[in-house]
């Protein structure tokens, strides 16, 4: 009688489906936050301090009321040249953006990747519930692109 097969019976493995990678999972938590009261200066130092282009302009609550960044600077950079005055010591409110676009933490990295490419931002805040929690950049999709098994890329 010839012999069939040397393996026993195949152990079924139970697949591990992953979880899908969010903008929680990616994004930056620890961040330099100004208020609408600081002064311009101020915050051209902490870009310069803390090696940034810009950051969220929370109110007195925490609640994100806009962005500022090394753009919204330039206005008065540029401003103070053409008057021949020097900087003016003027608050982030005078120079920030209101109307901020944001993300929430609960988007995934597919959507958000689709999101920056078709804006021109470089950054988006990233809000839960209504409360700042972190800001996502491009650069930290890429990475989470970059960091991606072949079984994760499907995001749904």
């Amino acid at each position: 009688m010839p012999v069939k097969s040397f393996q026993g019976e195949r152990a079924f493995k139970k697949r591990i489906t992953p979880r899908k990678l969010i903008v929680s999972d990616v994004m930056t938590s620890q961040l330099v936050t100004f208020s609408a009261e600081q002064s311009i200066h101020e915050v051209m130092k902490a870009f310069i301090k803390y090696r940034i282009s810009g950051g969220p302009v929370l109110d007195k609550n925490g609640l994100l009321i806009g962005v500022i960044s090394e753009a919204d600077c330039m206005k008065e950079i540029s401003d103070s040249r053409y008057f021949n005055m020097p900087i003016l010591d003027k608050s982030v409110g005078h120079f920030m953006t209101s109307k901020v676009e944001t993300i929430e933490s609960s988007m995934s990295v597919f959507d958000a990747a689709e999101k920056f490419h078709k804006s021109s931002r470089r950054r988006y805040p990233v809000l839960d519930k209504g409360r700042l929690v972190g800001q996502v950049s491009r650069k930290d999709i890429v990475i989470a692109a970059i960091n991606l098994k072949s079984y994760t890329w499907n995001s749904k």
